[in-house]
């Protein structure tokens, strides 16, 4: 016999076995009309909600109070923490102060693209083929579309990046198909960039940022984020046309033959696709940019926020389209001031209220799509910009538990973010110091992250 007539067979008797009618349907001798099974009993809950016990704030007080007047912090530092479990300020310190935020202005910028771009958008960089040229060969022109990932190569399965990039390579590839499908072997190359506007580097940026390697110039057309050939690693001064080059030298590596150099032009509605990749989705690239604190992608963020509103994708644009996301939301804007969507800038400045009520509008459960601030932030001691904080046996209590978004600058560092106390009580916090002297940099942000491990092992519950 078969195989297969062994396992028909078997199925069949199984089917009898288990059926209370014959091959005709009609009930088979001493067998009840269905199986009389028990009831089945409702399951219970795998994982059960925090408890959310109130938090008894002069013990928080007993407890953090001493922490937050050391020394090290430098002489203008303020703290907030919340209760989210139960919807309530628990207690606050240098309320009435504005800081400078640094990168924990990304969360302001986080929370204003997913409220206003849809989750699952992508951005598309694209190869036309212009209709309007008038060279005696094509001109395919390279279109950015603001990828902020866009990469030059995969990258390789170990290297950890999250969430994996188009690439160029692969733009190469499916533009070399097209170029030979209709027999073209030489073409002119044109990039546009006009995506976004203004100045690609922001004039309140310290002057050394993008000479010092900290940041490219912002650009809607780029590759590995402005970054140079591997073998320099060095910044370029304009990412738009170091992608164009790269373009065709590609190209030309697949035996397309450039004509020229690539020039700055318009793409024109008439010009025709021949190629295309997408970015990951807005939701990973927010998750990204949170977690690694990627300038250049925040940089990019908000410039789509911009376009999302109908303004200028520029930084002034930018900033005053995140300002108004964000009032629409009902995160106070009375001493913020942006001017970037980075937070590399020192003019910038916020509020703990404006920086807590981020948190409190994430955590809304009629929100749901901008949970991803809360749940996209670096766990402490393992990923991210916190992958090596949190290691001192006194602040080891937050490892695992606190998630926070890191804020420095020469003389900033903050921690903005949650973590969940002993008492199964969800917090927010916010603790900045913006005026600590470079000689306490690290002890500084040790005793930031004491702070936030002591708030989750206070055990300062409310008594009943």
């Amino acid at each position: 016999m078969s195989r297969h007539r062994r396992v028909s067979g078997l199925v069949a008797l199984l089917l009898l076995a288990v059926s209370p009618t014959g091959a005709g349907g009609a009930p088979l001798p001493g067998v009840r009309e269905g199986l009389d099974l028990p009831a089945a009993r409702v399951a219970r809950p795998v994982l059960l909600a925090p408890p959310g016990t109130a938090v008894d704030v002069p013990a928080l007080r007993a407890r953090v109070g001493p922490l937050l007047g050391d020394n090290d912090l430098g002489r203008h530092r303020g703290f907030i923490v919340y209760d989210l479990s139960n919807d309530r300020a628990l207690w606050t310190v240098g309320q009435d102060r504005s800081y400078i935020p640094a990168s924990t202005t990304k969360l302001f910028t986080a929370l204003a693209a997913l409220e206003t771009i849809p989750a699952d958008t992508r951005f598309a960089t694209k190869v036309l083929q212009s209709a309007t040229s008038s060279a005696p060969v094509p001109r395919l022109v390279l279109v950015g579309g603001g990828d902020p990932l866009l990469a030059g190569e995969e990258p390789a399965p170990a290297s950890g990046t999250l969430p994996r990039p188009a690439t160029l390579s692969a733009l190469v590839r499916e533009t070399v198909r097209a170029l030979r499908a209709e027999g073209t072997r030489r073409v002119s190359i044109g990039y546009d960039a006009s995506l976004f506007a203004g100045p690609a580097v922001n004039p309140t940026w310290e002057r050394d940022y993008i000479p010092g390697d900290v940041v490219s110039p912002i650009s809607a057309l780029w590759v590995d984020q402005g970054l140079g050939p591997a073998e320099t690693g060095e910044r370029v001064p304009d990412p738009a046309l170091s992608a164009a080059q790269q373009f065709g030298a590609a190209l030309a590596a697949q035996g397309i033959r450039i004509v020229g150099s690539p020039v700055a032009v318009i793409a024109g509605e008439a010009d025709t696709e021949l190629a295309r990749v997408e970015s990951p989705a807005l939701a990973q690239i927010v998750q990204y940019v949170l977690e690694v604190s990627d300038n250049e992608g925040a940089e990019v963020l908000l410039r789509h926020v911009a376009l999302a509103t109908g303004r200028t994708a520029s930084f002034l644009g930018g900033a005053a389209a995140v300002r108004e996301v964000l009032a629409g939301l009902g995160v106070p804007q009375d001493g913020v001031v942006l001017y970037d969507g980075s937070g590399l800038s020192r003019a910038n400045r916020v509020t703990l209220a404006a920086l807590v009520e981020i948190f409190r509008r994430s955590a809304d459960p009629e929100r749901s799509l901008l949970r991803g601030v809360v749940t996209d932030l670096p766990v402490a001691g393992f990923t991210g910009s916190l992958a090596y904080r949190f290691t001192e046996p006194a602040s080891a209590a937050g490892r695992g538990v606190a998630r926070a978004k890191t804020g420095t600058l020469s003389g900033v560092h903050a921690l903005a973010g949650t973590t969940v106390d002993v008492d199964g009580t969800e917090l927010a916090f916010v603790a900045i110091a913006d005026r600590v002297p470079l000689r306490d940099t690290l002890d500084a942000r040790e005793q930031l992250d004491r702070i936030v491990a002591t708030l989750t092992v206070c055990g300062c519950a409310a008594s009943p």
